[in-house]
């Protein structure tokens, strides 16, 4: 039994917890709620019927339930217009197949929160030398840092001035970075401040980690097309593959050109009897991305308790993504919290996690993932690069009570 292996000390500060975190619980429900209000009225809008859920093979003509599932997701992110797809194997896949629709030889495009994340460097050019990077096809990239951790909007609103951009790109979450995520509320502020200066700027978000997190989405306060994975928060934990693209209807179909053909868009592209997943994903999510808080709420609390430093968000803090972080101080500590990680989870439990390379990674990973999904971040995981100050990035969790007896263990293991 996992609850033998605890050390009984960390027991006696997990029961504390649930009192201390009443109120932390409580506003987390909240938002469940108010989302999940949005997600079923959507589905009764469109008038969902289990005949949606139609295996629709070959080219995928005429698929009734494909249509109503991009309705909702369009609704839920705010959106004039949706695809979602199983072609879209992931966030960074999804990320790639809006750039290279949108952007073309000699277009600018700027990000707006400093350097990508890892797995983004090479899609644009920063680092390798891909013949299919945005570089290689005379995109040109430009950056601007955040200032203290926030977006330096005199130096953007300058650069929005000289004109010449084709599109701004927000990476809403840290990625493997020591800057908090950015909330909507600042989204939402920068977005104003842009449109003042530029009207024809595509303002892009990358919403990976983010989704029903807060009360709006990117599509809610002014973003032209909002991206993200179903591994992540809108699949639930049940959806299998996939990904999406929300926004303006123009930028869709230029997206679904893109990964189909011209003339060609939306219309086609078989579910491969994915939609059931799909929908019941979306359905699920709000309940999965609570339990996902839940789980970073409690581990950052007992991270703060015994006394570890740079714990982020703090456990009572606001949050806009299922990302939480802290810094370990050694490598025999994060290979140890990812291996007790690795120990309690349902798949893969007796597989040892090593520090080892990754394709797409400049450093050695530490990498705890023993989820039904490859690669589901939504279910709970832990990774890290082994580099100083050896920072764990922990998400997800499909149940407060799985979260909670997995981080408890990998506790354990780093105390012990």
């Amino acid at each position: 039994m996992i609850l033998d292996q605890i050390d009984k000390r960390l027991l006696a500060l997990a029961e504390q917890s649930d009192s201390d975190l009443k109120d932390v619980y409580e506003r987390i429900d909240q938002i469940c709620l108010f989302n999940s209000d949005r997600i079923l009225s959507a589905f009764i809008e469109n008038k969902v019927s289990y005949t949606d859920f139609s295996d629709i093979n070959g080219y995928g003509d005429y698929d009734a339930g494909r249509d109503k599932l991009e309705k909702i997701f369009a609704t839920v992110l705010g959106s004039e217009d949706a695809l979602v797809r199983p072609q879209i194997m992931s966030g960074t896949n999804a990320l790639y197949l809006t750039f290279s629709a949108l952007l073309k030889h000699g277009d600018t495009m700027i990000s707006l929160t400093g350097t990508p994340y890892d797995s983004l460097q090479e899609m644009i050019g920063l680092v390798g030398e891909s013949s299919q990077s945005l570089k290689a096809h005379g995109v040109k990239y430009e950056q601007i840092d955040l200032l203290n951790y926030e977006f330096d909007e005199r130096k953007i609103v300058e650069r929005l001035k000289n004109g010449g951009v084709k599109l701004v790109e927000i990476q809403r979450s840290r990625g493997y970075s020591a800057r908090p995520s950015l909330n909507l509320y600042k989204i939402e502020h920068l977005i104003k401040k842009i449109r003042e200066v530029n009207k024809e700027v595509i303002i892009m978000v990358d919403n990976c980690y983010g989704e029903l997190v807060e009360e709006r989405e990117p599509g809610h306060v002014g973003a032209d097309i909002v991206v993200g994975s179903l591994m992540k928060n809108l699949g639930g934990g049940i959806a299998s593959t996939g990904g999406y693209v929300a926004g303006r209807t123009d930028l869709i179909e230029m997206v679904a050109e893109r990964l189909t053909a011209p003339g060609i868009g939306k219309h086609q592209g078989a579910n491969f009897n994915q939609l059931n997943n799909f929908f019941k994903g979306i359905y699920c999510a709000p309940s999965a991305v609570r339990s996902a808080l839940k789980t970073a709420v409690f581990s950052a609390y007992m991270m703060e308790k015994l006394g570890y430093k740079n714990v982020s968000p703090k456990y009572d803090e606001p949050r806009t993504d299922i990302i939480q972080t802290v810094e370990l101080g050694s490598k025999e500590s994060l290979v140890r919290f990812a291996q007790g990680i690795q120990e309690s989870s349902p798949i893969d439990s007796f597989v040892r996690v090593m520090a080892a390379p990754m394709p797409g990674y400049p450093f050695d990973e530490v990498m705890a993932c023993g989820t039904f999904t490859q690669g589901s971040t939504i279910e709970l995981s832990a990774d890290a690069p082994v580099v100083e100050p050896f920072t764990l990035y922990e998400q997800g969790g499909l149940s407060r009570e799985y979260g909670k007896l997995s981080v408890l263990l990998a506790l354990t293991k780093v105390l012990n």
